[in-house]
């Protein structure tokens, strides 16, 4: 056995076996048949027995004296004492003479004395054999008896070990199982040194071959000697945000137009510039926040100049030396926006999010730190409402970019390529110019739907001539809509009363909709698209509590020449809509357009209403032919 180790007591016949009561039938006599019998003691032996013993007597003095085995005094005392030998350990501690704590030990395992001795005598035989009991060279053992009278045997490690443990944590990236496994160590024991010694990995900064060496003109030097970004002189006007007390800077572009580093740019001045501050950055996804947003080439990390924040990847936010901390969101998670706070905020691919709208009205209440929170969008323009909504506020201030202005900074071909496919298109207009499209093309166009806008009527008679809900059924549940709306007719004139329409709803719940639009209104037919469904949709809107008429009507030609007698009544100036509706309005203004074309339920629905109201010819009254 190692030299090193180390046994406490006074001896092998001082082990103590496993707690448990004595069994006082286990010393053997010899018989007259020649067998071996137990002799059995009373408490008049076993009294004064246990008294020597706990008086100081060692174990085989007191078994030979009355004649009994060390097997069964140890399993008699060993539970027995247990309860002596707690009370003289809190004595001792009380006095301050209990035994010393082995330091540097693993948490040690337990051995009954049997295992014990054959443990020595195995150790003193591998050692007279001149060789090492232990399989680890750095690897000892030490040996004591527990204050319950157990032996207990601990693993300790040399200073040669721990060091090794310690590189391959902190330099190997080793993991705490993986090093307790490695070097024969418990994962309590590991942790326990790493806490009290401060172990830390080495974060390794990861070589970024994408990225070529900072460029000399995007750096100025300082008074100080100290490099600095020099973006202010060398950004684009669209890029540097405007003048003025705006809450909303918008700036859209076209691909490769110098969006994302717009944003990082103003961010990062700002969190350099407030000491403690807390910001928000919210992209498409957590991947492209931390791609495109944090680690891209224009990303907060990237900028020239600037300073370096550090990414905690675990708590998703970036954190500068002043304090300033910027945390990432995506959109696909808004209700994550719910309870954080913010002094400013930039948003990224604004028009790609899965709820721009909700997502942005959740941003915005979070932004109630500071004296002047302000919120900054990038984006590639998108014919899509909330874009429009948010052009169209009195506190947004828009700034817009072509992909021509940033050249210089991307590679010869790319416009030219592009021009050769997309040139004079609407594709390239809207994502190589930016520009917002307005539908050109369309049936309908902003003018006449801003003309088409006005008042609830109060027809002559009082109420409506005709009242009629188109209905477009949906294909399927999941995040399909119903198209719904009411039209009414007063004096050879239309009226759009209300845009009901429903998404993901089940059939029932659509066909429900549809039952309380036409209560609401006063409706007297049901006109409803029997393309997706046939008879089945007559049935599901019966089932759904609709009273009224129901007519089933085929789509047999495309949606623009079903459209284009309506779109001329709106020229015409013979519809009005009483109320803004605008997701119906969106879909209106892409109707006609294929590139722009995709779901148009409400519209469509709008277009069997009208049709059904303005355009079929009504039958001619039964005429009585004369005998």
């Amino acid at each position: 056995m190692d030299t090193d180790t180390e046994v406490l007591g006074s001896g092998a016949g001082e082990m103590r076996a496993d707690d448990g009561e004595a069994d006082t039938t286990n010393v053997q006599e010899p018989r007259v048949d020649g067998r071996t019998r137990r002799r059995k003691f009373g408490e008049d032996i076993w009294g004064p027995a246990e008294a020597e013993y706990f008086a100081g007597a060692p174990a085989r003095e007191v078994c030979a004296r009355y004649g009994m085995s060390q097997q069964t005094f140890y399993l008699r005392v060993g539970g027995r004492g247990k309860r002596s030998q707690a009370a003289e350990l809190k004595a001792a501690r009380a006095a301050g003479t209990a035994p010393d704590k082995i330091e540097s030990g693993t948490a040690g395992e337990v051995y009954s004395a049997r295992a014990i001795r054959i443990l020595m005598l195995a150790a003193r035989f591998f050692s007279a054999a001149g060789a090492l009991f232990n399989v680890v060279a750095s690897m000892r053992v030490s040996v004591r008896k527990g204050a319950d009278g157990r032996i207990i045997i601990r693993r300790v490690h040399t200073a040669e070990a721990w060091a090794a443990a310690r590189r391959d944590y902190e330099e190997g990236g080793f993991t705490v199982p993986v090093i307790a496994e490695r070097y024969e160590m418990s994962e309590a024991a590991v942790k326990g040194r790493a806490r009290r010694e401060s172990w830390s990995k080495k974060v390794k900064e990861v070589a970024r071959p994408l990225l070529a060496a900072p460029d000399p003109t995007q750096v100025e030097i300082a008074e100080d000697g100290r490099k600095i970004s020099a973006w202010a002189k060398i950004a684009f006007a669209p890029q540097l945000p405007p003048e003025g007390a705006w809450s909303t800077w918008l700036f859209q572009g076209g691909r490769g137009a110098g969006k994302t580093r717009a944003g990082a740019e103003w961010l990062a001045e700002r969190a350099e510039k407030t000491p403690n501050g807390l910001f928000a950055l919210v992209g498409p996804t957590q991947h492209d926040v931390r791609e495109v947003m944090v680690d891209g080439p224009s990303g907060v990390r990237s900028l020239p100049g600037r300073e370096r924040p550090w990414y905690e990847r675990s708590r998703r936010r970036l954190t500068w030396k002043n304090g300033a901390v910027a945390y990432a969101f995506s959109a696909e998670e808004p209700e994550r926006l719910r309870g954080p706070q913010f002094m400013a905020a930039w948003a990224d691919e604004f028009c790609i999010w899965p709820k721009p709208e909700a997502t942005l009205a959740l941003l915005r209440m979070g932004l109630r730190l500071g004296d002047d929170p302000r919120l900054v969008v990038t984006t590639t323009p998108k014919p899509i409402v909330g874009l429009r909504k948010l052009r169209a506020e009195v506190s947004c201030v828009t700034t817009q970019a072509p992909t021509r202005i940033n050249t210089a900074n991307l590679t010869p071909t790319f416009l030219e390529g592009l021009d050769a496919l997309y040139g004079g298109t609407r594709l390239a207009r809207q994502e190589l110019e930016g520009e917002l499209l307005d539908g050109d093309g369309a049936l309908w166009t902003r003018a006449m739907l801003a003309k088409a806008r006005g008042g609830q009527p109060v027809p002559e008679s009082g109420k409506f001539e005709r009242v009629v809900v188109g209905v477009d059924p949906p294909a399927g549940a999941e995040g399909s809509v119903c198209g719904i709306v009411v039209v009414g007719l007063a004096n050879g004139r239309g009226y759009v009363l209300e845009d009901a329409s429903c998404a993901g709803a089940t059939p029932a719940g659509w066909a429900a909709a549809v039952a309380q639009a036409a209560k609401r209104h006063g409706a007297r037919k049901i006109i409803a698209e029997r393309n997706m469904g046939g008879d089945m949709v007559r049935t599901t809107l019966l089932g759904g509590g609709v009273t009224c008429a129901v007519e089933l009507v085929h789509a047999s030609e495309a949606k623009q020449a079903r459209a284009q007698p309506v779109s001329a009544l709106y020229e015409r100036e013979r519809v009005t809509h009483c109320g803004d509706f605008p997701q119906l309005e969106e879909e209106m203004l892409t109707l006609g357009v294929p590139e722009l074309e995709k779901k148009l339920d409400r519209a469509d629905a709008l277009v069997w209403a009208l049709t059904s109201l303005m355009i079929t010819p009504k039958k001619p009254p039964p005429r009585i032919w004369p005998l």
